[in-house]
């Protein structure tokens, strides 16, 4: 196989798009030819000897696309040719390709899970042969072409941590992500805030960049709303984020993830909820698209949106829990993982679907 994948950046310590590295390595272990066309390129481990990166970002936006066109054009005349263009997570990547793949016989692949539907995806749509998401809900739009294939989870580095010291000393609760509004962190704080009322001994770190305006200013509000509380002035920390190696050390510490999202953007599957789980690390969380993957466990994991009282029952109850009604969720969400989304079989389910078979 051989594949041109077009990405933002490869970056080891981008806050949002770390992960992407991730792909990298398991598609070139399923590829002869793997090339990397992103916007830019920083530090990161050595890839593997079949990966060739070319960066086509720099000046202006229109600069960036007669360059993008440019290096994909000359990918596109080389032999052999490429058996697909992958885009992933930006549609216009795909848009640009399409005139040039087309008539080719290229397949257009687009890899995208986010709860906006923007103008630009609706072409993606049109134009591209198979659309892969973490499941059909979350992707935006209704389209036969949607393949799910799961997330791409690194199940060997997001692993136990070995023996957890389950339901002993105080509930150690962390929120992971972007200090974005429809993140549902206000709703955090309320069911914290009643769960303390109600007795529990817990504490909340919530770790995340702020990549927009809106997003600063919202972290802000979260530290004024903390610091005006008696009852959280202790027992919150908001924190900057840390580089995607510190993750798994940053979730073996927790006893639980938070992960409270509105119901506009329900339907994003945070790969954080994953990585977590993949952790064998319980996850409370209001997504309605995750109540099939956190059902069926002994600790009910799930709550309404918005509904702070619902969570603080949640937190009550975990908190309650024996140390082995915490060990068996977490190792039953962690196999789920390993079972559905690992990074390994989302680089299969995309070699799949290059040659345009079905997933089996």
């Amino acid at each position: 196989m051989k594949l041109v994948f077009v990405t933002q950046t490869l970056d080891s310590e981008h806050p949002a798009l770390a992960q992407t590295l991730d792909l990298v390595d398991a598609l070139a272990s399923r590829s002869e030819d793997l090339v990397v066309l992103c916007a830019t390129e920083a530090a990161h481990p050595e890839l593997p000897g079949n990966v060739r990166v070319l960066v086509f970002g720099g000046g202006s936006r229109l600069g960036r696309g007669v360059r993008f066109v440019s290096a994909l054009a000359g990918e596109l005349r080389g032999r052999p040719r490429p058996d697909a263009v992958l885009a992933h997570m930006v549609p216009l990547f795909l848009v640009l390709a399409a005139p040039l793949a087309r008539p080719l016989g290229v397949r257009l692949l687009l890899w995208y899970t986010h709860w906006h539907a923007s103008r630009t995806l609706r072409a993606a749509v049109r134009v591209a042969d198979t659309i892969l998401s973490v499941d059909r809900r979350s992707f935006p739009l209704d389209s036969p072409k949607v393949r799910g294939i799961g997330h791409a989870i690194d199940v060997e580095r997001f692993a136990p941590a070995g023996e957890r010291a389950a339901g002993t000393g105080r509930l150690r609760l962390l929120a992971l992500g972007r200090t974005a509004r429809w993140k549902g962190y206000g709703t955090m704080l309320d069911a914290l805030e009643r769960a303390l009322a109600d007795g529990v001994d817990a504490e909340l770190e919530i770790r995340g960049p702020q990549l927009t305006p809106d997003e600063v200013a919202h972290a802000e509000e979260l530290r004024v709303r903390v610091a005006g509380s008696a009852a959280l002035r202790e027992r919150v920390r908001i924190e900057p984020p840390l580089p995607r190696s510190e993750l798994p050390r940053l979730l073996a510490a927790a006893d639980a993830l938070l992960s409270a999202t509105q119901p506009r953007s329900s339907q994003a599957l945070d790969k954080v909820v994953y990585e977590a789980a993949a952790c064998a690390v319980p996850v409370l969380a209001s997504n309605a698209a995750l109540e099939e993957f956190l059902g069926g466990l002994p600790l009910e994991l799930s709550f309404p949106p918005r509904d702070a009282e619902a969570l603080a029952q949640r937190i009550g109850a975990l908190a309650a829990a024996s140390p082995e009604a915490r060990a068996e969720t977490g190792a039953e969400l962690r196999r789920r993982v390993v079972a559905g989304h690992s990074v390994a079989s989302w680089a299969d389910a995309v070699a799949a679907a290059v040659s345009g078979t079905p997933r089996q």
